[in-house]
C-alpha cells in the first residue's frame, strides 16, 4: 500500500516537472554582484528550470540542516540514556550472577523432572513450545 501510494504522489510530480521544464527552456542570468548591474564579475546563465529546481534543492538541504541541528539536544539526550541503559543491564547480570552463585544449595528451585500436567515440560496440550 505505501509503495501504491508513493507512485501516486512522485509520478504526478514528476509529470509536472517534467512539462515545467520543457516550458521553461529559456535562459535567464543571475548575478551575484549587486554593485555592477551591466557587466557582473558573478554572474550565472542557466535555464529557468534549472534555476528554479536547484533553489528548491537547497532550501530543502537547508531546511533539513537547520532540522538537523535544532535536534542534536534531543540525539544527544538519546545517546545517554542508551548508554545508561547499557550500563544498568550490565550491572543487572553481575548482580543476578552473584546472587545465584551465593545463594545456598536448598534455596534454589528444583529442577523439573520433565513431565509437566501436559506432558514435557515447556509444551502445551498441542505439543507447541511455550
Amino acid at each position: 500500500m505505501r509503495k501504491f501510494l508513493t507512485a501516486l504522489i512522485v509520478i504526478p510530480l514528476g509529470l509536472i516537472l517534467v512539462a515545467f521544464a520543457v516550458a521553461n527552456r529559456h535562459f535567464v542570468t543571475v548575478s551575484f554582484d549587486p554593485f555592477i548591474s551591466d557587466d557582473p564579475s558573478l554572474s550565472l546563465t542557466l535555464p529557468l528550470f534549472m534555476l528554479l529546481i536547484l533553489v528548491a534543492a537547497l532550501g530543502v538541504f537547508a531546511g533539513g540542516s537547520a532540522v538537523w541541528f535544532g535536534q542534536r539536544r534531543w540525539r544527544r539526550t538519546a545517546r545517554r540514556n542508551d548508554a545508561e541503559a547499557r550500563t544498568a543491564r550490565a550491572e543487572l547480570a553481575d548482580l543476578r550472577a552473584q546472587t545465584a552463585a551465593a545463594k545456598p544449595e536448598s534455596l534454589r528451585l528444583p529442577v523439573p523432572s520433565g513431565m509437566g500436567l501436559y506432558g514435557p515440560v515447556g509444551r502445551d496440550k498441542q505439543r507447541a513450545t511455550l
